[in-house]
C-alpha cells in the first residue's frame, strides 16, 4: 500500500472525543513543546494492531513518508512499524532502519514518540557498537535528540550496562527542559533497580544541584526517609 493509502486507513480509526482528551497529556499550545501537533484520538493498542496487520505491506520508504504526517498517531504508527521491522530485520535492514530513524529525528517530536521507539531501535543498535552518534545527540540543541539519546540507554540498563545512563544524566543536570529532567530521572530510577548503591552514591554527589523533577523521579523507589533526605540537600 502507498503511504497515502495507509494514512487514510489509520485516519478511519479516529475518535474525536478521545482526541480532545488526549490533548491533556501533551502541550500543544503556542510556545509549548508540542505546539501545533494534531491528534486523531487513536489508542496505542489500535495502532499496534494496525502495525501487525500491515507488517508485510509497509516498506521503510512508506514509514519515512508517514513520519512526515501532521497527525501524531500516523507518525507513531510509522515509528512502531520501524520498531517492528528492526526487531525482525537482517543486519542490513536494521542499519537502514536506524539511519532512517536518525535522519528523520526532527519528526520524532513528542515524548511518547521518542519513548516508544528509541530504546528499541537506537538502543539495541548501538549497544555493542561505537556510541559516538548518541554521545553527539545528548549534547544537541534539539531537545528530542537529547531525549532519544537518554531513552536509548534503557536498553543498556536492561543489559546491566549503566555507564552511559550516568554519563548522560550528569551532562543533562543543567538541561533547561523539564521533559529532559523527567527522562533523566526515569532512567536513573531504572538504573537504581539494577544497582541501588550506585544510584544513591550518584544522588549524594548531585542532589544539591540536580533539578527537582529529575531528583524526584530518580528517588521514587527509595524509602520515604531517604527521599526526604535527598530532596532537602
Amino acid at each position: 500500500m502507498s503511504a497515502k493509502a495507509i494514512e487514510k486507513s489509520i485516519i478511519a480509526h479516529a475518535n474525536k472525543e478521545y482526541a480532545i482528551k488526549t490533548l491533556g497529556y501533551f502541550k500543544t499550545g503556542p510556545g509549548e513543546y508540542a505546539e501545533g501537533d494534531k491528534f486523531l484520538g487513536i489508542k496505542v493498542p489500535v495502532l499496534r494492531a494496525q502495525v501487525k496487520q500491515r507488517r508485510f505491506e509497509t516498506t521503510l520508504k512508506e514509514m519515512i513518508d508517514l513520519l512526515q504526517s501532521d497527525w501524531h498517531e500516523v507518525r507513531l504508527f510509522a515509528l512502531l512499524s520501524m520498531v517492528d521491522q528492526f526487531a525482525r530485520g537482517t543486519e542490513k535492514e536494521k542499519k537502514a532502519t536506524v539511519n532512517a530513524y536518525l535522519k528523520n529525528k526532527n519528526r520524532i517530536n513528542n515524548w511518547d514518540l521518542v519513548d516508544s521507539s528509541a530504546y528499541r531501535i537506537t538502543g539495541p543498535w548501538y549497544f555493542d557498537q561505537d556510541r559516538t552518534p548518541l554521545d553527539k545527540l545528548v549534547k544537541s540543541k534539539h531537545m528530542w535528540s537529547r531525549r532519544i539519546a537518554m531513552i536509548s540507554t534503557l536498553h543498556y540498563i536492561r543489559q546491566n550496562d549503566l555507564e552511559d545512563t550516568y554519563k548522560y544524566a550528569e551532562l543533562l543536570l543543567d538541561d533547561p527542559e523539564d521533559l529532559m529532567h523527567k527522562a533523566s530521572g526515569w532512567m536513573l530510577r531504572e538504573a537504581g533497580k539494577r544497582d541501588v548503591a550506585r544510584l544513591e552514591a550518584f544522588l549524594t554527589q548531585t542532589a544539591a544541584y540536580m533539578p527537582r523533577t529529575m531528583l524526584r523521579y530518580a528517588l521514587e523507589k527509595f524509602p520515604p526517609d531517604v527521599r526526604h533526605h535527598h530532596m532537602n540537600l
